[in-house]
């Protein structure tokens, strides 16, 4: 054996394993330190939180001739900043319509954020196709969203106890006209001849209509809408006798607007949180979506022995199972991926009297230069309830 061969070997053998370990080390701190850790949750949902700013009750009054209340859906229009607000009055007092609100928020000056005052500027009737506006009963209006194509689009729940089927249709901003109708599966409609029920319960379809942020006038937009309660096929044997409905179940729909006929692209299982202890009926009252990269935040309302309450949850679509050739969601449903849900905020928490709360939707920037969340309550023409505005501020953290 050649010494000195040997021994210069051993010497770079210990250099190049220094080298390793040094490799290793420096890894390791980078990757605790530099690198930081990011959870399945921190990527699957956006960071947001919701600060508290104030509540605004509306006045009892009409509106060239109209009873302003049951605002069951709202929709703010930043180009104009204005804000439209769906009544759900089918007609028992006036033809089915949305009101134009405008809102003054107090001046950055002010030593605490809230709404000075909410005004009604114009109100804009429903037509149907023929140009006249909604017969007594033909609509029961309870979503509403604006699009970047100046209309609205509007969901009505039915009424299936007297054969009036759910839709969702599109109408003029200023006139209020029929422009379209979005297709609905089979499986959305009562049907008198099937061999089981099937379709949305009563009074229960579709409270939950948003469109996708960020689309432009030229280009496909998407729109969004989710049952309140889950579909009578959906609905398990412990749950099928409302109230109280912790069914859990509901369908999510996606659409995409385009030239040429609306297509729905997809359908998913958006798992409801049961009631509180003590509620009579719970449900899924608004959606908002927040990007296009599938975040929405979502309202599910409660009413019960403690009277209204409602929580915001922060919502994913990205994974969920395409729920679209699934006749019936009854049963074990292990093999499908839901949509995933995160609470973002029990407004229980407020410790403020809720009404019935049912619309939701992102308002203008604040005096402050922050995002504002608002909500709305429907008094359902009660007297005993309050048609209450809620503001937040949205803290969206990159």
């Amino acid at each position: 054996m050649n010494l000195p061969v040997s021994l210069g070997l051993i010497k770079f053998g210990r250099q190049f394993l220094g080298l390793v370990l040094l490799s290793v080390v420096l890894f390791s701190t980078l990757t605790a330190c530099a690198i930081p850790r990011v959870t399945a949750e921190q990527r699957i949902f956006l960071d947001l939180s919701l600060d508290f700013l104030d509540a605004y009750p509306l006045p009892k009054l009409t509106y060239e001739g109209t009873p302003v209340g049951g605002l069951s859906a709202i929709a703010y229009d930043r180009t104009r900043d204005r804000f439209y607000a769906l009544s759900d009055d089918g007609g028992e007092k006036t033809p089915a319509r949305f009101y134009t609100l405008n809102l003054t928020v107090s001046p950055a000056n002010s030593s605490k954020l809230g709404i000075q005052k909410v005004e009604v500027t114009g109100v804009t009737l429903l037509k149907q196709e023929d140009g006249n506006p909604y017969p007594k009963g033909a609509i029961n209006p309870e979503g509403i969203a604006l699009s970047p194509q100046q209309s609205v689009f509007v969901a009505s729940e039915g009424n299936t106890g007297q054969g009036i089927q759910p839709f969702i249709n599109e109408f003029d901003l200023q006139t209020g006209e029929w422009r379209q109708s979005l297709p609905l599966p089979k499986r959305y409609l009562t049907d008198a001849t099937a061999d089981t029920p099937q379709g949305v319960p009563n009074n229960l379809g579709f409270e939950s209509l948003t469109i996708g942020s960020g689309s432009s006038p030229l280009e496909p937009f998407r729109v969004f809408a989710a049952t309140e309660v889950p579909l009578l096929q959906d609905q398990d044997a412990a749950d099928s006798s409302p109230p109280p409905l912790p069914a859990n179940k509901n369908r999510f729909l996606h659409y995409l607007i385009q030239d040429g006929p609306p297509l729905l692209i997809s359908e998913h299982l958006y798992p409801m949180d049961n009631g509180p202890q003590g509620s009579f009926n719970h449900g899924l009252t608004e959606m908002l979506s927040l990007d296009q990269g599938g975040h929405f935040l979502a309202l599910e309302r409660s009413f019960g022995l403690k009277g209204f309450g409602a929580r915001i949850f922060q919502i994913s679509t990205g994974g969920a199972t395409d729920t679209a050739e699934i006749a019936s969601l009854k049963g074990n449903v292990d093999g499908i991926a839901p949509i995933r849900k995160k609470l973002l905020l029990d407004l229980s928490q407020l410790n403020i009297p809720l009404d019935n709360l049912e619309g939701m939707t992102i308002g203008p920037r604040l005096p402050d230069g922050t995002q504002s969340l608002l909500l709305v309550s429907d008094d359902n023409f009660n007297p005993k309830q309050t048609t209450q505005f809620l503001l937040f501020r949205l803290n969206v953290k990159s």
